[in-house]
């Protein structure tokens, strides 16, 4: 696998097994009210509970065991909202490697925080007026290695671990999956999950879940060629805001989804309250898109078996708070 090259089967499995014992396999959980509104199976993966409260430590792990000693002394620098940022933060202190992390200034407080204590350096920058890989080049040109938060095969691959867990755990109950809904950002998570679920099952759709406004991966799939989103617009989903999908991811999305889904941040937030309504879950905006995709009526749920994942957990209290008492 090279810098370019798109992760296969082997590398996922081969990222399970650096992460084996590491990570919190987490678990398949449901809802007998949920599964009675929508009339579907529905089976939760909470990456809420995983290392980091997110998805994220799996493909910054991985990619910091791909590197070299020599690299790894170099230290590593990354950008990221949050997620990734605690991520590579996680496993850079594992590691005994300086990380710097370049985070947006309204990032929440909870994730900037989080990323301090593990021992990063954060450097603050302006999502919408500075550009993210003009932050991190002079620590780039000092020779600290970036950690891509998505478009990068060891990223990618890392993520995908998820979805051999989930076709496992579903084998395991003795069912067909019907779909897969996936919080989708970059793409890292979404074709990193695809590439496992479609080994296991190829039958079973794979779709990405985004923000409105921010539905970059499903206009770039309805396109063929990657689209970027209009600037402008804000989100409550700041965990999964980016400009425009991937290479690496785009070039995997495009072959194994079944399509993307754009949400509301009204629909975002009632799905926040019914993940602790109903699973007794915290769930961070972002992390939540695919609960909320359910209620849209754009796929087929009667009688079907879904999966949802849970993306992250990572929710300042105030916002949290108010979100939860607005219904």
């Amino acid at each position: 696998m090279t810098a370019t090259t798109p992760p296969g089967i082997a590398d996922i499995h081969r990222a399970a097994a650096r992460l084996s014992g590491l990570i919190v396999e987490t678990p398949l959980i449901e809802s007998p009210e949920l599964n009675k509104r929508f009339g579907a199976r529905i089976l939760f993966k909470p990456e809420t509970l995983q290392r980091t409260g997110s998805f994220k430590f799996r493909g910054a792990y991985n990619k910091l065991s791909s590197l070299s000693e020599e690299e790894r002394r170099r230290g590593v620098v990354a950008f990221s909202s949050g997620n990734h940022a605690q991520g590579v933060a996680a496993s850079a202190a594992m590691f005994g490697v300086k990380a710097v992390i370049a985070m947006p200034a309204d990032a929440p407080a909870m994730k900037i925080g989080n990323v301090r204590k593990m021992g990063a350096e954060v450097v603050p920058f302006d999502r919408f007026r500075d550009d993210r890989m003009t932050v991190v080049g002079p620590y780039i040109e000092r020779g600290m290695v970036l950690v891509p938060p998505f478009d990068d095969p060891a990223i990618i691959a890392g993520q995908g671990t998820i979805g051999l867990e989930l076709m496992r755990q579903v084998e395991a109950l003795g069912v067909g999956l019907d779909a897969v809904l996936v919080p989708c950002g970059g793409g890292g998570l979404s074709s990193g999950i695809s590439v496992a679920v479609k080994d296991a099952s190829p039958g079973t759709a794979v779709w990405a879940v985004e923000p409105e406004h921010f539905d970059d991966t499903r206009r770039s799939l309805a396109a063929g060629a990657r689209v970027a989103n209009a600037p402008g617009h804000s989100s409550i989903c700041d965990a999964i805001l980016t400009a425009e999908p991937g290479v690496i991811t785009f070039e995997i999305n495009r072959r194994n989804l079944a399509g993307g889904i754009a949400v509301s941040d009204k629909a975002t937030a009632q799905a926040m309250r019914d993940a602790m309504a109903y699973l007794k879950l915290v769930v961070e905006p972002g992390g939540c898109v695919g609960l909320a995709a359910l209620s849209s009526g754009e796929i087929e749920l009667a009688g079907k078996c879904i999966a949802v994942v849970l993306s992250g957990g990572n929710v300042d209290f105030g916002t949290y708070a108010g979100i939860m008492a607005a219904a």
